[in-house]
């Protein structure tokens, strides 16, 4: 008999989002549903999926044991966002309002604004305001169904600063149930302070806040925007092999607005993931099919920016590539913390299925931060995280806008959302 100290009880449907990973191509657009399913677990892992007669016969049942009762509800593994920028200070609504008169992101840039308001702010911060920031942010978050969020710093564009942001999310994940993935990316843009001396900023960058960041243990992997007025191909690559040295899992933004190479980098080098990809080439499809980088596509970008421009997400799915969704949530581009919202965006703009959506939200982003072995799937010996959505079948995820279904949210075993509001008050960080 395999023991369980918590179970959620005769819900509609079960959806496990499947037990292999990554999913790749026809796999990608079918999901496993369990009708009237249970789902158990023993010390915050899954041990036991199915019916109750199964249940029953198959799980002893702790005494003082935890029964929720999901009857009429869907239960989805929890969402996992392998793209979002956390750790910041202010907003860009005074930017957004010029971008709706016509402005382009470029041109703001020029300007001095974008990335740079966002440095200003942050910088300016205390590490107090930017936790604090943080955990508003990752409430929002949880509210909506993520249980794992990548989280990158790249707002400092200095020592202290991105020592600052990460420590802030250091600081956020030990007192939140989302699970936090940090990501250090001082690559993000070149600092106003060596616009002139870039190559400076670089070698500050490989040789003092890149093995500080490694030293204090803050950060699992490293990002750069390979892209045109940021970093070339060649000064992404040599940072790409540093961080490599320095012991680090890669990332690279790239292919957003102009195709660089970036893409193709990034599987050459074994990154665990590619992001954005709006501008990406035949050939950067080519080499995704098949590899084990991950294509993390940000939809909320190309319809926050109101761009005509979209992630070929069909072709990347259809050549082989791993496809996930993330919400790249940061203040001037995408400034959302719904995964439901960006699944359906995944749906109504970028054309795929919703069993596809929900795929790459869940299993195949857990890919993305080489998580798939503890989270992204409901699977016997996987965390158990879990959301229940009151609707009537998981195709409402796309079919119902405007709403949020998530009305319980279940993390490592552990009730942290009942009835739309947190309560992990109540559980030791």
């Amino acid at each position: 008999m395999k023991k369980a100290d918590f179970v959620v009880a005769g819900c509609r449907q079960v959806v496990t989002c499947g037990r292999r990973a990554p999913l790749r191509q026809e796999d990608l657009g079918q999901v496993e549903v369990f009708e009237n399913g249970w789902v158990a677990a023993h010390g915050g892992r899954i041990v036991f999926i199915g019916n109750e007669a199964a249940f029953k016969a198959e799980v002893e049942f702790a005494e003082d044991g935890t029964r929720f009762d999901g009857a009429g509800l869907i239960a989805l593994p929890g969402f996992v966002d392998a793209h979002t920028h956390l750790p910041f200070a202010g907003d860009r609504a005074e930017e957004f309002s010029l971008r709706l008169k016509g402005w382009t992101y470029q041109q703001l840039a020029e300007k001095g604004l974008g990335i740079k308001t966002t440095v200003r702010a942050t910088r300016r911060a205390t590490l107090e305001e930017l936790t604090t920031a943080c955990l508003e942010r990752l409430d929002r978050m949880l509210l909506h169904g993520t249980t794992t969020a990548e989280a990158k710093s790249g707002y400092g564009l200095n020592l202290a600063d991105e020592l600052k942001q990460l420590e802030a999310v250091r600081g956020a994940g030990r007192s939140h149930p989302v699970e936090l993935v940090p990501t250090f990316m001082g690559a993000h843009d070149v600092p106003p302070e060596y616009l002139s001396k870039k190559e400076d900023y670089i070698d500050l960058l490989v040789h003092e806040i890149m093995p500080e960041v490694r030293r204090r243990k803050l950060a699992r992997f490293f990002d750069i925007f390979c892209e045109k007025g940021v970093y070339t191909l060649a000064e992404t690559e040599r940072l790409v092999q540093a961080a490599k040295a320095a012991g680090f899992g890669i990332k690279i933004h790239a292919d957003e607005f102009v195709p660089l190479g970036g893409t193709e980098l990034a599987v050459e080098v074994g990154a665990a993931s590619v992001e954005h990809l709006i501008a990406v080439t035949e050939a950067g499809i080519l080499a995704l099919a098949g590899s084990a980088t991950v294509a993390v596509l940000l939809p909320g970008v190309s319809f926050f920016l109101r761009l005509a421009a979209k992630a070929p997400a069909r072709r990347l799915v259809d050549a082989g590539a791993i496809v996930a969704l993330a919400s790249d949530f940061n203040p001037g581009t995408s400034m959302t913390e719904s995964m439901v919202f960006v699944l359906q965006l995944g749906v109504y703009t970028l054309g795929l299925s919703i069993e596809e959506a929900l795929n790459a939200a869940t299993i195949n982003g857990a890919c993305a931060i080489r998580m798939q072995d503890e989270v992204g799937s409901l699977a016997a010996g996987k965390k158990m995280d879990l959301v229940l959505c009151d609707m009537p079948n998981y195709e409402y995820l796309a079919y119902h806008l405007g709403v949020n279904p998530v009305t319980h949210v279940v993390k490592n075993g552990r009730i942290v959302v009942k009835d739309g509001r947190p309560v992990y008050s109540s559980i030791a960080p």
